[in-house]
């Protein structure tokens, strides 16, 4: 898998993990395990030089 590849299945995931998230009961234990992924890619995306500005529905 390429850079760009990688880069692209990532914020596939991060945008689909937010609209998860976005309906979930944030006191929930998928909720909870569901942020700890959301912190990952958010740090692996920011690492990458990916601008989180208008990807990011969390703000967390």
């Amino acid at each position: 898998m390429t850079e760009k590849e990688m880069l692209k299945v990532s914020i596939e995931e991060f945008s689909r993990l937010q609209n998860y998230m976005l309906v979930s009961d944030k006191e929930s234990e998928s909720y909870k395990r569901m942020k700890d992924r959301y912190i990952e890619l958010k740090v692996f995306l920011q690492i990458s030089g990916v601008n989180l500005t208008e990807l990011d529905k969390i703000k967390e």
